[in-house]
């Protein structure tokens, strides 16, 4: 489809979000023409505002559970609310926009011959009883709880995806997306460690599920970004899934005490009941990304928080 150059027309659904920007800038520091796809749910304008004066940048407001006709030739599909407070918040339309905007995408990429990605999620393994997690794991999660409307809609879209692979030969890749933290970051998206900053920052108690001792593993942003192009670029018969996250393991517990002592907080840490179908363990296993995609995170959590916490003085400030 490049008639004129070599420079790709690149389309990010979910662009001016956390991920989604982080992606369009470096995808535009590449030197390729990038559209920008967002309703503004979750995701805000401020996040790419510093884009929009490159001739190379669009800006679409779009909601993905309806048709896009454009004409590109990379898709990556990020457009979906990721943390808790978000996506329960509407929980039909967050299954809408996992399941009707991959039939959506899948769509646009069957007519214009476009390679697509689909951002799915640790969560597709649920509360897991294999650890670390391995991308032949077929996960145990709870079809009808609270946080089915993701959990299973992304399921569901990694279906889908593989689906129109196989019955239409599409050039599909699906990363699976372990916790990622950065920049940005919503303050008030309810995810762990945007929570604990902000609650140290302001000198309020730190809020802990259960007894903390419930581990996630953290992947610092720009790594994340990382792998998503290197997944996008792999060959073609290498479709995923493949596991992008980092694979340092902390308690909850232990991730407050971090935040507490790089702010500098007095905030007390305090405990409450633990929410329904919160995960016990979660950790990557990322032996098929090294591999095949010759990555591995850089970024500790010990260099990567402080990076956070000052994005986040800057915001309260």
């Amino acid at each position: 489809m490049r008639t004129y150059s070599t420079r790709k027309r690149i389309l990010v659904t979910g662009g001016a979000g956390f991920l989604g920007s982080h992606l369009c800038e470096r995808l535009l520091a590449e030197g390729h023409d990038v559209l920008c796809a967002d309703n503004f749910f979750t995701g805000t304008k401020d996040n790419i505002a510093h884009l929009l004066h490159s001739p190379h940048f669009e800006l679409i407001r779009h909601d993905v559970t309806f048709p896009l006709f454009v004409e590109v030739d990379e898709i990556y599909n990020l457009a979906c609310p990721a943390s808790p407070i978000h996506y329960q918040h509407d929980p039909v339309q967050t299954t809408k926009t996992s399941v009707h905007g991959a039939i959506n995408m899948l769509g646009l990429a069957k007519r214009v011959k476009a390679r697509i990605l689909q951002a799915s999620t640790s969560e597709v393994y649920g509360d897991p009883a294999v650890h670390p997690q391995t991308e032949d794991y077929w996960g145990n999660v709870n079809p009808i709880g609270i946080r089915s409307c993701y959990d299973e809609g992304k399921r569901c879209a990694e279906t889908l995806f593989f689906d129109y692979h196989r019955q239409h030969k599409l050039r599909i890749k699906v990363a699976r997306i372990f916790n990622t933290y950065g920049p940005r970051m919503h303050p008030n998206d309810g995810r762990v460690v945007s929570n604990f900053i902000v609650q140290a920052l302001k000198g309020e108690p730190i809020t802990i599920y259960g007894e903390g001792q419930q581990t996630r593993s953290f992947c610092y942003v720009d790594d994340l970004v990382d792998g998503l192009i290197r997944l996008m670029n792999s060959p073609d018969d290498f479709t995923g899934p493949v596991n992008l996250g980092n694979p340092g393991e902390f308690t909850i517990l232990e991730l407050a005490q971090k935040i507490i002592a790089k702010t500098g907080s007095k905030s007390e840490i305090v405990f409450q009941p633990l929410p329904a179908d919160d995960p016990t363990q979660r950790k990557p296993d990322i032996a098929l990304a090294k591999r095949i995609l010759d990555w591995i995170p850089k970024v500790t959590l010990d260099d990567g928080l402080p990076r956070a916490i000052a994005y986040f003085r800057d915001v309260a400030a």
